[in-house]
């Protein structure tokens, strides 16, 4: 198929696992995308710079609803940082100094600095980032060389590892929750050890369950075939909820917005859920919805499967 062919009439549906590559934007990705399989809906789900490489997730269809499911699951990076220098952006594409005097750092003290950045963190986004600063970019402010605080937010970093280093250079692998800024670990690090730091490079190399080893390459043919043959189901995208499986007639019932009764024993720690994954015998995703736990059923929010006709 060309690319010029559209999947109009077409019900496409699910997620994608492509591996953007450099000097391209995350919104660049997606347009590439629509143009192929118009008027399908698309959109991405956690956003990387131009100069990071790696997983991207593009969700088509009705899986587009299921964005935030995809963005609330961990993300692995390995990004690559130099000391001694320091950037208004914290990484290379922006106007990078050097640190005067920059005394030599060893292995051993950087690694002690390493659990400070474990767990929940405050941490404060680059001023080159899309956090809203009253109503505005910080990075459309920065452009246009305004003055602005941006206030520290918390994070979660679940694991975070030097996995190279040879001074003035090293690398960490890093794995950690939604809004995490790797670019703001490397420079609060060098500022930790008194050189500053800024970010070289970086790669995701994993949402969730998509990895770099079953992701679709974009310099490959890009075409409504291809597109379709990559494509995920969305269930891939509420890994990280409780799931319930339901039976036929539920599955009517979920096509007719009606409620499902079920017994607390279906889920581990009713106390703490909120919203159900509820699953096809088949696997694939019915509805997301929502745990009453005090009259023991789940009501849909996001009903994905359609009875024939």
């Amino acid at each position: 198929m060309s690319s010029k062919e559209t999947a109009t009439g077409l019900n496409l549906s699910g997620l994608l696992n492509l591996h953007k590559p450099p000097e391209v934007t995350s919104r660049q990705v997606v347009n590439q995308i629509q143009k192929r399989i118009k008027p399908v809906k698309v959109g991405h789900a956690g956003t990387l710079d131009p100069l990071a490489t790696g997983i991207l997730v593009v969700c088509l269809g009705s899986a587009t609803r299921l964005i935030r499911f995809v963005q609330d699951q961990p993300k692995e990076y390995v990004g690559e940082f130099i000391l001694g220098k320091r950037s208004d952006t914290d990484d290379i594409t922006g106007n990078v100094v050097d640190t005067p005097d920059c005394p030599p750092i060893t292995r051993e003290q950087l690694e002690r600095c390493l659990p400070t950045f474990l767990g929940h963190i405050d941490q404060v986004p680059p001023q080159y980032s899309a956090v809203h600063i009253n109503g505005q970019r910080a990075y459309d402010l920065a452009r246009q060389g305004k003055e602005f605080e941006i206030q520290p937010r918390t994070v979660e970093v679940y694991e975070i590892e030097l996995t190279a280093f040879q001074f003035p250079q090293f690398q960490l692998r890093i794995v950690c929750g939604s809004g995490t800024y790797i670019r703001s670990i490397g420079r609060d690090l060098g500022e930790q050890l008194g050189t500053g730091a800024t970010m070289s490079s970086l790669v995701r190399t994993r949402i969730g369950q998509f990895g770099l080893d079953t992701a679709m390459k974009l310099d490959e043919e890009l075409s409504l075939e291809s597109i379709t043959q990559h494509l995920q189901p969305a269930a891939l995208a509420v890994t990280n909820l409780p799931q319930y499986q339901c039976n036929e007639r539920e599955l009517m019932f979920l096509s007719q917005g009606r409620k499902l009764k079920c017994t607390p024993e279906h889920f581990p720690d009713t106390s703490q859920i909120t919203e159900i994954a509820v699953i096809s015998q088949e696997g694939a995703l019915a509805a997301i919805a929502e745990w009453d736990q005090s009259l023991h059923q789940l009501s849909p929010r996001q009903v994905y499967y359609q009875q024939s006709n």
